[in-house]
């Protein structure tokens, strides 16, 4: 008889916006007629740059003839990206990395989900709250998270508070942990970390002997010169830190699919007998064996937004989103919400009315304003009482998005 792996049993039936999917269609099958639009889930809308266009059909020709043809790739990727990657994400920031510590895949959430493979199943995990889903979701299909107790902390997670009270700034923990997860630019709440407060992350982590998985999926949105883009920026970080990337906001790739993580040769766990492990090898292994790498045209595609031409696209399509982003925090608090985010991310993380849970407030939105928010929540216990917004809509539709708001709240 084969076992369930019932850790995945203890997993809530639905992800968090497959749930939100749910809400909302319900609401379109008795309102067939009502526009819904969506400032909740954080896809794209802005057609794919020219010069990325422009790289996919070149690609596709060339997989259309004999001598173009390309079949199973790198599973680390093909090094023209890698290379593109080093020139022109690492280097301008003063950061040297080799190229077999970048390894391309199909989006970061694939690659944040399955790092945590690398370490044993009983190593501690420490979490911001709020938080990604995935991050704590892949821990618990491991049974690295212990069990879910009433007020919807994991047993065996440390989770790290970030909300207005503290700045969203978390505190560093008064004892070690093996595993920390960072995310900066933060999803859900569009705050940043500052060099010093990262520096204080490094340090943690190299006096504790910690690994800090640090997710920078949306560094392409930071407008603030003296906020970091990569950990590598603080000192002793290639010792201590593995650093995932994703196109998928930077470059509109939700549907092409491709990013990627870096893992510096330098950074090792232990084995029970105290013997250093480099996890580069480890994941170059575990990638051979799992992964048959990302499509050609994919990382063509990626190689396009490193050419001047794609640069200045992907920027103008960056300030574009970024735009909604600065509309809908004044708009927002000039109609009396606290807000956060929104000037070097693309998310605004608001706090619902005191009266209101934030399931409540999302359904009294959908229903009142025909409007879609992601309750707070869903990130985790201090996500309860704040919503977050995105700015990934079109200029048209986030314009009308809040206006409805506002006559809603009349």
């Amino acid at each position: 008889m084969a076992l369930v792996n019932d850790h995945f049993l203890k997993l809530p039936n639905n992800y968090l916006f497959a749930d939100i999917a749910k809400k909302v269609n319900a609401f379109k099958a008795m309102h067939p007629k009502t526009d819904v639009i969506s400032l909740g889930i954080g896809d794209v809308t802005q057609p794919l740059a020219p010069a990325v266009i422009e790289a996919i059909h070149k690609a596709a020709d060339e997989m259309a003839t004999t001598q173009g043809f390309r079949g199973y790739g790198p599973e680390q990727g093909y090094d023209f990206l890698r290379e593109a990657i080093l020139k022109n994400d690492f280097l301008p920031r003063g950061i040297h990395l080799d190229k077999d510590e970048i390894f391309v895949n199909d989006g970061a959430k694939s690659d944040t989900g399955n790092i945590q493979e690398l370490v044993r199943w009983d190593n501690s995990i420490g979490v911001t709250d709020p938080i990604y889903p995935v991050y704590i979701d892949s821990n618990v299909m491991i049974g690295r998270a212990g069990w879910k107790g009433e007020d919807g902390r994991w047993s065996n997670v440390m989770y790290l508070p970030c909300n207005a009270e503290n700045g969203f700034v978390p505190k560093i923990p008064d004892r070690r942990v093996d595993v920390i997860y960072l995310c900066y630019p933060n999803n859900p709440t569009g705050t940043v970390i500052t060099k010093a407060e990262l520096r204080k992350w490094v340090n943690y982590a190299l006096h504790n002997d910690t690994l800090i998985f640090y997710d920078a999926a949306y560094q392409a949105y930071i407008q603030d010169n003296d906020i970091p883009h990569s950990i590598y920026e603080i000192r002793g970080a290639r010792k201590c830190a593995i650093e995932f990337h994703s196109y998928s906001k930077t470059a509109g790739f939700t549907g092409v699919r491709c990013g990627y993580t870096v893992v510096p040769k330098e950074v090792t766990a232990a084995t029970l007998t105290g013997e250093r492990i480099s996890l580069n090898p480890l994941w170059n292994r575990r990638q051979c064996t799992k992964f048959n790498g990302t499509s050609y045209i994919s990382q063509r595609a990626a190689e396009a937004i490193y050419t001047p031409e794609g640069k200045k696209q992907i920027k103008a399509t960056i300030n574009y989103y970024m735009q909604n982003a600065k509309k809908m925090l004044e708009t927002l608090r000039s109609l009396g919400f606290e807000c956060y985010g929104g000037e070097n991310a693309p998310y605004i993380w608001a706090k619902t009315p005191e009266v209101s849970s934030s399931w409540k407030f999302f359904e009294e939105m959908l229903y009142g304003a025909h409007v879609v928010c992601t309750p707070g929540v869903g990130f985790g216990p201090a996500g309860e009482g704040y919503v977050r917004f995105t700015a990934f809509g079109s200029h048209e539709k986030t314009d009308e998005a809040l206006d409805r708001i506002r006559q809603w709240l009349k």
